[in-house]
């Protein structure tokens, strides 16, 4: 090589998941960490990963385009966002009280709040204040050190709907820093006109949207809400098998109020990911690690909705050898926050993770949910130059000074896109 594109040097310590695969169990502990480090960029590659003298010592002779120094600040690859509802109409701060109180979310379902209440409000925007609206949010995740989100539909629930979600996700991937994986929804609730005709509803996703979706290339994913009073266990995999028919990997909503069998459903199917699992039996938890399943969990929902119950981490790590990923489940009901930076914190507090499982779980593991380990997740030769650079000595701080921002710096396919907490450019486009 006679020319580098990017030298990122003065690394107090960068930490990373080693390698290319999921981590699994107590593996997710086993990090790999380098002081006074450095890494060289190409073509938005990373080239060479060591310390700065090994770096140095392997630049000799070469050109180097731009050199960038963090002054010592902690580094980890860029961080994943696995599982979120970016792009949706309106907010339901005023369904607030009626969770503080006890009212449960089916109750609030029942009577037209919740999913259905984003959903009016989706339908009513046009694609262009959706997308300013996703923007915004996207904007606060890359300032929290995020580089790859995952972006459901599910709050339009008709065909043209659905289809104006996922273009609005495929625009923001088109023209924002950050990369948008896209999963189609629609079996997210069954929308008001097909109230007590959920079959009906089944037959309009599987028969209209799913192919349009497909047609389009819209998205990567199919996800459906396979709970109580939403969709059963038989709706669930009828709408998931004939995803995987028209290209789509199946994801799952799956055991987050009730245990209705979800967690074995998405082994069954061979599911990428179940996500929630906060009511998952030990039989759902066995099917989910014999079938290579990976577990999402989000644990600022079960928090923000008041749950003494969270996600079983620690059996799944200990007992279960699951490969755990985190996430924000940024949405505008039960979780609506873009910072994974609670994320961690909740990730320490209640589900009782140490420091390193919750790094894999938001870099490596988190970028197997999306079928994306070989290309991010970890400082490696040859993987996508995604960086995180944090205002921090070790990761063990991150969890431990709870409730601010650590980002200092993001690097995004070899390209600074935060520095010194501020954008450097969000492509706006519009």
């Amino acid at each position: 090589m006679e020319q580098l594109d990017l030298l990122v040097k003065g690394i107090g310590r960068l930490v990373t998941p080693p390698g290319d695969a999921p981590r699994f169990g107590r593996e997710m502990n086993e990090v790999i960490e380098i002081e006074n480090a450095a890494v060289a960029i190409h073509q938005g590659r990373f080239v060479h990963v060591g310390t700065e003298a090994e770096v140095l010592a392997a630049l000799q002779g070469v050109t180097v385009a731009e050199t960038i120094d963090v002054g010592g600040r902690l580094v980890t690859p860029g961080l994943v966002d696995p599982h979120t509802h970016l792009v949706h109409g309106g907010s339901r701060e005023h369904e607030l009280a009626l969770k503080r109180s006890g009212v449960p979310y089916l109750e609030i379902l029942a009577g037209g709040g919740g999913i259905l209440s984003t959903v009016k409000a989706t339908r009513a925007a046009s694609e262009e204040e959706l997308y300013h609206k996703a923007r915004k949010s996207l904007n606060e995740m890359l300032l929290n050190g995020v580089t790859t989100v995952e972006a459901k539909s599910g709050y339009g629930l008709t065909t043209e709907d659905e289809l104006k979600q996922l273009r609005v996700a495929k625009r923001l991937h088109d023209t924002h820093p950050v990369d948008i994986v896209s999963t189609f929804m629609g079996g997210h609730a069954v929308p008001p006109e097909y109230k007590g005709r959920t079959e009906e509803y089944v037959d309009l996703i599987v028969n209209e949207m799913l192919p349009k979706v497909a047609d389009e290339f819209l998205a990567e994913f199919c996800d459906v809400f396979c709970e109580h009073g939403v969709f059963t266990v038989e709706q669930s995999r009828r709408i998931l098998m004939e995803g995987k028919r028209n290209g789509l990997m199946p994801k799952i909503h799956a055991d987050e109020i009730e245990s209705l069998g979800g967690a074995q459903l998405a082994g069954e199917i061979g599911a990428i990911s179940a996500e929630h699992l906060l009511a998952a039996t030990d039989e759902g938890l066995q099917e989910l690690a014999d079938n290579g399943v990976t577990p999402v969990l989000l644990p600022g929902t079960s928090f923000n909705l008041g749950l003494q119950n969270h996600a079983r981490a620690r059996d799944m790590i200990d007992k279960y050898n699951l490969p755990v990923a985190l996430s924000t489940d940024y949405n505008p009901g039960s979780c609506p926050t873009e910072s994974i930076q609670l994320i961690i914190a909740l990730a320490s507090l209640n589900l009782k993770m140490t420091p390193e499982e919750i790094l894999t779980a938001c870099t490596l593991n988190a970028a197997n949910a999306l079928g994306r380990s070989t290309d991010i997740g970890s400082v490696a030769k040859g993987k996508r130059a995604d960086l995180t650079i944090f205002d921090a000595p070790n990761i063990q701080y991150l969890p431990y000074h709870f409730g601010i921002n650590h980002t200092f710096g993001v690097i995004k396919n070899g390209q600074v896109a935060v520095w010194e907490r501020q954008i450097v450019d969000s492509g706006e486009d519009a």
